[in-house]
């Protein structure tokens, strides 16, 4: 009978869970990607990139959503089994507060095992693989990410168009280069390449060095609002590209493997460290508040509760991030760091999940001296 309440009961949250956490995922990831085929379209992101990208942020996606979907699926899940006296009955069959909170302890804490695997591990190998993929990026000069049929700015310097291009972005037709001379005694003179035809070559006598060939176009020389306009007729001019080294070192605190931030005194990195752990952490916490909080009178309905639970939840990430914030910038000791605001939530869930036998041994009481 218990194994069989045990699988009836974790069913009815993982699958909540799962719901949730799948439609969370899908709206963060929505968000992200338009962000970035936004960039993807003016340029600024290769779009071969995209997909690579959103696939190595799942695992920081899941470390944040899963812990909230647990939270919401024991709410929702047992407050659906409160309003049609489905705990009632288990109640009246035996089933205690104490051993409801075991069964629901053990998936949660398997959930708490994939978040710290997630949190410890997957996670910063996937954000030093998206860091690797920008930095190859920016690694990439303007022609490599040039669209064709659009004007592309490129800094503050230059603008850049070509009417159609093909795939490997080696050869373009109809190109227009503007170009401000920032080396010129007049700042205000720019120099407009049109050309028929342009193709990239490389120079093996300078180590890889790439050009951009125009063929049949002009060169203008002009200072705007003043004359004369020089105009050069040519058949082939080289255009040398500006090449950018690819940055291998990671910087980021998140993309950094666990063991070296656990051998780093540097508060960003102590800082990461204790995020890291907070987020299995507080899944036995928010699944001891989850459970006081699904108890709801059939008369109330299921989401009596759940925009208190909400509140409290992000009151928890909330402080949790502010603390993660504080030892970054030095406010906050490292050695005290985020351990106080797991133990005053912990206080809180039990205060929440003792009030009920609390209060039903104190009408006990009174009863009693009646």
């Amino acid at each position: 009978m218990p194994l069989i309440i045990f699988r009836y009961l974790s069913r009815q949250m993982l699958q909540v869970m799962f719901a949730v956490t799948s439609v969370v995922l899908l709206i963060i990831m929505s968000g992200r990607f338009v962000n970035y085929l936004a960039q993807a379209a003016t340029g600024t992101l290769k779009a071969d990139f995209l997909f690579a990208i959103m696939g190595y942020r799942i695992p920081e996606f899941l470390v944040m959503i899963l812990p909230l979907g647990l939270f919401l699926g024991i709410i929702l899940a047992y407050g659906r089994l409160y309003v049609e006296n489905e705990m009632t009955v288990l109640s009246a069959c035996g089933l205690s507060r104490n051993q409801l909170l075991a069964m629901t302890m053990v998936p949660a804490v398997g959930v708490m095992l994939l978040v710290a695997l997630l949190s410890l591990l997957v996670a910063p190998q996937g954000i030093q693989k998206v860091e690797r993929i920008f930095a190859e990026q920016d690694s990439l000069t303007e022609f490599d990410t040039l669209v064709a049929g659009r004007f592309q700015k490129f800094g503050w310097q230059r603008v850049t168009y070509a009417e159609a291009l093909t795939d490997d972005h080696q050869q373009m037709n109809k190109v227009f280069i503007a170009n401000r001379n920032v080396n010129s005694h007049n700042m205000g003179s720019m120099t407009l390449l049109l050309a028929e035809k342009a193709r990239i070559e490389v120079n093996a006598g300078e180590i890889g060095q790439r050009y951009l060939i125009l063929d049949d176009g002009y060169r203008y020389d002009l200072t705007p609002g003043a004359l004369p306009l020089r105009t050069t007729g040519f058949e082939h001019y080289g255009l040398r590209m500006e090449e950018r080294s690819l940055r291998e070192e990671v910087s980021k605190e998140q993309a950094l493997p666990t063991a070296k931030l656990m051998e780093s005194d540097t508060p960003g990195h102590r800082a990461e460290l204790q995020w890291r752990i907070s987020l299995p952490l507080l899944i036995p916490i928010v699944v001891l508040m989850a459970l006081p909080l699904a108890r709801v009178n059939p008369r109330q309905g299921r989401y009596v509760k759940l925009l208190p639970g909400i509140l409290l939840y992000l009151l928890y990430l909330a402080l949790l991030m502010s603390g993660r914030g504080a030892i970054e910038d030095g406010r906050l000791s490292p050695d005290i760091g985020l351990w106080p605001i797991h133990i005053i939530f912990l206080l809180i869930a039990l205060i929440l999940y003792l009030a009920e036998p609390g209060r039903l041994w104190l009408a006990r009481r009174r009863a009693g001296n009646a």
